[in-house]
């Protein structure tokens, strides 16, 4: 069973930067895909960066283009996301998703198998 444990969410002024990263554990992360979402209260969960463990690969959603960055540790199996010049629309619990699928719609969230717990994101203005 894939495990995965996210930290780094916090309060940060507008501006700011951040770092949360996604501890991964329970299989083989030589292939799949693991992104980030976040859901604001009252909101649906959105797809925010995707990283694909074989080809490195990324993409982004377009209000986070620019400023936010997903990349990989292969040794730690960890995956972080980078977020800097935040705004107060970027707050929310940030969701660290895995799946082993292939060929779906990685900006759907139910295309993936695993979650972690979320953290906050919280900008001031």
């Amino acid at each position: 069973q894939v495990q995965l444990v996210e930290s780094g969410g916090g309060l940060v002024q507008a501006g700011g930067s951040l770092r949360l990263s996604c501890a991964a554990s329970g299989r083989a992360f030589t292939s799949g895909t693991m992104a980030w979402f976040r859901q604001a209260p009252g909101k649906e969960r959105k797809f925010v960066a995707t990283l694909r463990w074989a080809l490195s690969a990324t993409d982004y959603a377009d209000s986070v283009k620019g400023r936010f960055t997903i990349y990989r540790d292969n040794v730690k199996n960890t995956v972080y996301l980078q977020m800097n010049s935040l705004k107060p629309e970027d707050t929310a619990v940030y969701y660290c998703t895995d799946t082993w699928r292939s060929g779906n719609d990685y900006h759907d969230p139910t295309s993936f198998d695993s979650w972690g717990q979320g953290t906050q994101v919280t900008v001031s203005a």
